[in-house]
Parts: structure tokens; sequence; C-alpha cells
């Protein structure tokens, strides 16, 4: 099947505008950013969106979502002209939130009104939006916070590929972490390290820099080249190669 020449190079980009913003200092404990979307296309186009592991929260056209992590990859399509608000909560900080298990959101978008009532639909910029939070800030939570704090570590240290080494530097058990992620991430430990680990592959082919396939499955703790190409085609939409070409190696 032919591509859509407007997924290559990063031509995607003469279309759309995105801009993103950090959050004041009273809510950066609990959101990871602010960010904005705008689009004009006259024909179709299938929008590959890769996940990560937040909780985003979108309005658009008078409509409020809450879309939790998502365990792949997937599309949507953009048409004419439009746009789109959103907020990425901090991985670990939406459950005080939800009240409930963010695991309960795993591949599920739900109206964002069940959670925070009908005035979240008004939601259209960063003002109105640090606003609205902040007269709902939720009571502190430790776990919360020891979640957050994990996703962070995971993210930050490239040597963390095992869910037994994340658990003795955050001195719980394995099983005490794959709770806790179930109830405050909602993605398992070891799905969230994969892709973290998987991110810094586009990172290198960013960079134009020769990859050993080899040798950096095995440095991600994969048994072989094909098991991480199985699992970045699950993430990515495609394998390693096709990936840079569609996106020049920023994403999507």
């Amino acid at each position: 099947m032919q591509r859509d020449p407007r997924e290559l190079g990063g031509a995607w980009r003469t279309s759309q505008r995105h801009t993103f913003t950090a959050p004041p200092a009273e809510l950066a404990a609990r959101v990871e950013r602010f960010w904005a979307v705008t689009w004009h296309y006259e024909q179709p186009y299938c929008q590959l969106i890769v996940p990560l592991p937040h909780v985003h929260l979108t309005c658009r056209d008078g409509r409020a979502e809450l879309h939790g992590p998502s365990s792949s990859h997937v599309f949507r399509e953009l048409t004419g002209a439009g746009s789109v608000f959103g907020i990425a909560f901090r991985p670990g900080m939406f459950r005080p939130f939800l009240g409930a298990p963010v695991a309960s959101l795993r591949d599920r978008t739900i109206d964002a009104t069940t959670v925070f009532g009908p005035s979240v639909t008004s939601l259209t910029d960063v003002g109105s939006a640090c606003r609205f939070l902040e007269a709902r800030v939720p009571a502190p939570d430790p776990r919360a916070e020891l979640a957050a704090g994990m996703v962070a570590g995971i993210a930050a240290d490239p040597a963390l590929t095992r869910v037994d080494e994340v658990a003795e530097r955050f001195a719980i058990t394995v099983r005490g972490m794959q709770r806790l992620f179930a109830d405050y991430v909602g993605i398992g430990p070891k799905w969230v390290i994969r892709r973290y680990r998987l991110h810094e592959v586009t990172e290198r082919l960013a960079a134009g820099r020769e990859i050993d396939w080899a040798t950096l499955a095995a440095d991600l703790g994969y048994a072989d080249q094909a098991h991480l190409s199985r699992d970045f085609r699950a993430v990515f939409g495609e394998p390693p190669t096709g990936y840079a070409q569609r996106y020049d190696g920023l994403g999507g």
C-alpha cells in the first residue's frame, strides 16, 4: 500500500500546529503539561498517536473527554479545520481526582463530566484550566507521589530495564509495585519501562546514529531483536525504520 506523502519526513507539521505550556508551581506536582493542537486538512489525514502512561483531559467543540493510558498506538482521523485543548496529568497523580483505580480507564475514553461535572466543558485555554484545577486540587496522597516518582525515575534513567531493579531502588516489592501501578498509573510497570526505553530508540533514530540492533535489544532486556521489533510495532505502529521515515524521529 502506498503511503500518504504527508506522513513522511515530518511533512505533517505543515498542516498542524502544536503548543505546549508548563503548569504553574501550584499544579506542577499533578499536571505535566498543557497542550493545544490546531490543524487544517483539505483531505482527511490519519494521525498516529503513540502512547505514554498519562491520563489526558481534552476539550473540543464543547465536549470534554478523559483518555486513559493506552497499551498501544491508536489512529485518529483529522479532517477540515479544527483544534483541541488538552491537559496531560503526571502519571500516577490522576488517581486522587478520579477517586477510583486508574486501571479502570486503561484503553478507554470517557465523558469527563462524569468525573469533573458539566463545567469542565468550558476549558479552552491554560488560564481557564488552571483556575478550574486549582479549585479542585485533591488532598495529598503519598501513594500517588510514590507512583509518580517511580515513573519519573524510569523515564530519567536509561539503565532501568527491569521491574525488580525499579522496585529495589524505591524499596518496594515487585508485587507491591504492580498493585501500585494498577491503582495509580493504570498500566503495568513492565509496560512503562519498555515504553520509555523504546522512546530512546526513536531518539537514536532521530539523531541518525547507526544502531547495532542485536546489542541494543540485549541492553534493553529483550531476548532478541525480533522481540524488540514486535514491541516497537505495538507501541509505534510500525518497525523502527518505518517510524523514522514517517516522523523524521520526532513523534506524532
